[in-house]
């Protein structure tokens, strides 16, 4: 089994991160205290791009562009996130000023 941080402890990391770096970053919604999972809304000057967890062929945790492979309009980051927010009550959205569209934490994207 593999160790797990509390999701309200990675949350408030990675805003720090991003706001270490220049970059101001801010919870949009609370999801579970222990174990919800997240979605990451990058803006960027072309639109928006969000993040969604997932797993790479050998299980490992890594991140996948929900919202498909190139920047959308916001209106259709929100639908996409409230469309995930009604099948997983327990997400947490964080959004990030992301220039290059990459997050302030290390993470694999697929």
């Amino acid at each position: 089994m593999e160790a797990r941080v509390k999701s309200e402890i990675w949350v408030s990391m990675a805003i720090r991160l991003s706001n270490a770096a220049g970059r101001p970053a801010m919870q949009l919604r609370r999801g579970d205290p222990d174990s919800g999972g997240f979605l990451c809304v990058l803006l960027g000057r072309g639109g928006v791009v969000v993040l969604s967890q997932a797993r790479d062929a050998e299980g490992r945790p890594a991140w996948m562009r929900g919202t498909g492979p190139a920047p959308v309009e916001q209106a259709v980051a929100d639908a996409y996130v409230e469309r995930q927010v009604k099948r997983d009550p327990d997400l947490w959205v964080v959004e990030f000023e992301a220039p290059d569209y990459l997050p302030p934490f290390e993470g694999r994207i697929l």
